[in-house]
């Protein structure tokens, strides 16, 4: 069996009920929702919530909300790996053969099912513990600056100074899309950042954070600028 768990609990601070507010049209997490379903990935398509407003707004959508999750995971302190090892054993607990979860996030308007089904594709043929969508920095990392606390500027690798850009190794961060893994990884809680992770690597121009007002509007502008040119 094959299972989708977006995590979308109530209580986010910066953004209010960030995973429910409308973006081009449709609450934010529906669109994750209907990228699990269109992907044809999934036996089930599972919402991880501890709000009913949440939980009713993903029904509409097509998702199943088996449980409502517990107060001990609802917190701004649970990190991922426990809602979705969570959301795997309570599957389990059914009688459900679980062999692969996908962690899909309900604040990730440009995720595709081409990338979900790629992401599956490679899980399975690479006998990796995960995969997940990943990007590269736009600009090098090894020519990274800081600010000092005097107010001057220092580099974080002084070697790299005088070498050209491209001759600097690509370095890629983690798209926030979603995280393929097998169920025993899950359960087991094995770290995602890892030798055993293989890479879904996405366009720079659909990856975008959304933590903040200003991260929101950016993303609206990049999603409907994408809908002209589709």
């Amino acid at each position: 069996m094959r299972l989708a768990v977006i995590p979308a609990r109530g209580g986010s601070k910066r953004i209010p009920r960030k995973n429910i507010k409308m973006f081009c049209g449709k609450p934010m997490i529906a669109w994750s929702i209907e990228a699990a379903l269109q992907s044809g990935c999934f036996d089930q398509v599972i919402v991880s919530t501890d709000d009913e407003e949440i939980a009713e707004i993903s029904r509409q959508y097509g998702a199943s909300i088996p449980f409502m999750r517990p107060l001990e995971l609802s917190d701004d302190y649970t990190g991922t790996t426990p809602v979705i090892a969570h959301a795997t054993q309570w599957c389990i607990d059914q009688g459900y053969p679980v062999a692969q979860v996908c962690c899909i996030y309900a604040t990730a308007p440009f995720v595709k099912a081409e990338d979900l089904q790629r992401g599956l594709e490679i899980l399975e043929v690479s006998a990796c513990d995960y995969t997940f969508s990943v990007t590269s920095y736009p600009f090098p990392i090894q020519r990274a600056i800081r600010i000092t606390k005097a107010h001057r500027i220092e580099m974080f690798e002084p070697a790299n100074f005088s070498t050209r850009s491209q001759d600097l190794e690509e370095a890629y961060h983690d798209a926030g899309q979603f995280y393929w893994g097998t169920a025993r990884a899950w359960l087991e809680g094995k770290l995602i950042f890892g030798p055993q992770a293989s890479p879904v690597v996405l366009p720079r121009y659909r990856v975008q954070d959304i933590d903040t007002v200003e991260d929101w509007i950016r993303a609206e502008s990049m999603f409907q600028a994408m809908q002209i040119t589709a």
